[in-house]
């Protein structure tokens, strides 16, 4: 048994500005039928999408009938990315929040900084009991992959907590340089490469003295050196990078389980 748990959550957060994209979509995919052709193709794929909107859909509806009660984190970091999105000096007429959940960022907005906000989600339920917010919302239905959004239309994109799920990262970063207009705002956060490092470490001790061997039972996350590659890669610049330590205690390693369960993070 594994007891004292401490798991970190490393934060990555992203801001851009100044970029310009010229290529020129004349209609917008949806997101389920690019889904769909990117599945098509054969392309590899680490994580089954469609069973991690059943998850994510079977977590909102537990949330939704009382049984859970573990949105700290993600309500923390939701609320650390407004405060980025107020230390930018100007309004946003219309901002995209991908992967929303049920709006951890919008909950902490205003109208005076985000006129109207679109939320996207791979989960239906999670988008049906929004959290409250005084600003205009949107709520779509897609693929955090596959934006279904004409080029240059948001002035600011922000997300939190859901890019770390994608299976191919820099296609979502270009998705999202896409969608901005030129010298928009993207300001995001995602869980960085020293994520639940004790219990990978916890883990793989345990299965090394049982098994003689171990195999990974957390997902992968991308290092925070990388992040700035990627995002210039994507066409961003004017890119700011910093990780912020969340540290989260637990009793034990049953304690942790269950809110990861519940919360679908990892």
């Amino acid at each position: 048994m594994v007891a004292g748990i401490v798991p970190r959550a490393a934060v990555p957060r992203l801001l851009r500005a100044g970029s310009r994209c010229w290529r020129r979509r004349l209609w917008a995919p949806s997101g389920e039928a690019a889904a769909a052709a990117a599945l098509s193709s054969g392309a590899r794929s680490p994580f089954d999408r469609q069973l991690k909107r059943k998850q994510k859909n079977w977590a909102a509806a537990r949330a939704d009938r009382g049984r859970c009660d573990c949105d700290y984190l993600r309500l923390e970091v939701g609320g650390r990315v407004a405060d980025r999105v107020f230390d930018v000096a100007r309004a946003f007429p219309l901002a995209l929040d991908v992967g929303c959940g049920k709006g951890y960022i919008a909950r902490y907005l205003n109208k005076e900084t985000v006129e109207k906000l679109v939320q996207v989600d791979i989960a239906q339920n999670a988008l049906k009991t929004p959290m409250e917010t005084e600003i205009p919302t949107v709520s779509i239905v897609a693929d955090e992959e596959f934006l279904p959004f004409r080029e240059n239309t948001f002035e600011l994109v922000v997300s939190s907590l859901s890019l770390h799920w994608v299976n191919d990262l820099p296609r979502a970063f270009r998705e999202i340089h896409q969608v901005l207009k030129p010298d928009g705002v993207f300001i995001g956060a995602m869980f960085g490469g020293d994520t639940l490092y004790e219990l990978r470490c916890s883990l793989q001790l345990a299965e090394l003295e049982r098994e003689g061997g171990f195999s990974p039972h957390v997902s992968p996350f991308t290092a925070v050196s990388d992040l700035g590659h990627l995002l210039g890669r994507a066409g961003f610049n004017t890119l700011t990078v910093d990780t912020d330590e969340i540290q989260v205690n637990y009793p034990g390693i049953f304690e942790l389980m269950e809110d990861l369960q519940a919360e679908t993070y990892f």
